[in-house]
């Protein structure tokens, strides 16, 4: 599975993300998501913060979506030339 992930991310390193090429690279970056289970990440709206009293397993699925937000989010930056 390591290796699926290196050689499909290698497809937003070889067209990063420059201004005029969006479409493409978003077209990577959503097959990228979806092969790591991510892809929800920029489907689906931020879930509120869970109360006290829920469930640890509504925790853990909070924690994870925030976790996920954070892996997406350094994926597009890192794939994005630095004059954007």
């Amino acid at each position: 599975m390591a290796n699926n992930t290196i050689s499909l991310r290698s497809l937003l390193e070889k067209e990063k993300l420059n201004g005029i090429n969006f479409l493409d690279w978003f077209r990577n970056l959503r097959i990228v998501l979806k092969q790591e289970q991510k892809e929800y990440v920029i489907e689906e709206p931020v879930p509120n913060e869970p109360g006290t009293n829920v469930s640890t397993a509504n925790k853990h699925k909070f924690k994870k979506h925030m976790n996920d937000i954070l892996d997406v989010g350094c994926l597009v930056l890192v794939t994005m030339t630095p004059e954007l």
